[in-house]
C-alpha cells in the first residue's frame, strides 16, 4: 500500500504492512521508535487520536516520512 492515505485505518495498514515486510515484531517497533508496544498496537488498528510525534517517530523508525501536499493542485 502506498500513495494517498486519508484515514487512521488507512495510516495503520500501511504501517502493519511496512513493519511486517521488514520482520519487525510490534515490539520491536515501538523499541526503536521510542515509543509504547500499546501505542504501535493502537496505531496499526487506525485508532484516530494518536500522537503525531509518535507517529513521525514509527514512520521514521521504518524508513518512511510524512508527505503533504496540496490535493487541489495538479
Amino acid at each position: 500500500m502506498t500513495g494517498k492515505l486519508t484515514t487512521s485505518k488507512e495510516i495503520g495498514a500501511f504501517v502493519r504492512e511496512k513493519r511486517r515486510e521488514q520482520g519487525v515484531t510490534q515490539a520491536q517497533l515501538a523499541g526503536v521508535a521510542n515509543t509504547g508496544l500499546r501505542f504501535v498496537s493502537d496505531l496499526e488498528n487506525g485508532k484516530g487520536t494518536v500522537q503525531l510525534r509518535k507517529l513521525l517517530a514509527v514512520l521514521d523508525a521504518l524508513g518512511y516520512g510524512l508527505y503533504i501536499g496540496n490535493r487541489w493542485e495538479k
